[in-house]
């Protein structure tokens, strides 16, 4: 692996790619109606907190965007690194573990915070 730019190639990128395609589904759609909040994950390549990629997955108005939430607050805020974005999107790793162990933060409503889930996700074929 190279390290020669900030702005590595993240593999949660190709899963925001995924996600926006997935919200343009029935299902995507479906997901919008039953959540309808606000996400925003700040994506960090090895350590919390360092050379953070920010999305926003808007859940009201069915879209990824990447950036920071500008329009007030998001009704929660994650933060983890790649690797562990990846593993709790495919399953392999509880959200509520995470948080447990310290490799997901969270800022905002906790009512909210629960309804992120891995069903959020689009079903990785192959990642």
């Amino acid at each position: 692996m190279s390290s020669d730019k900030k702005s590595a190639q993240l593999k949660s990128d190709a899963l925001m790619d995924q996600m926006k395609l997935h919200l343009t589904t029935d299902a995507g759609k479906a997901l919008t109606k039953k959540i309808g909040l606000v996400y925003q994950l700040n994506i960090a390549p090895k350590k919390l907190g360092f050379n953070e990629e920010s999305y926003v997955v808007d859940l009201k108005k069915g879209e990824v965007k990447k950036g920071r939430y500008e329009e007030g607050k998001p009704d929660a805020t994650f933060s983890f690194t790649d690797d562990d974005l990846i593993k709790i999107a495919s399953g392999k790793m509880n959200p509520q573990i995470a948080f447990m162990r310290g490799a997901m933060k969270i800022k905002g409503s906790i009512s909210a915070a629960q309804k992120f889930t891995p069903d959020i996700f689009p079903k990785p074929a192959k990642m």
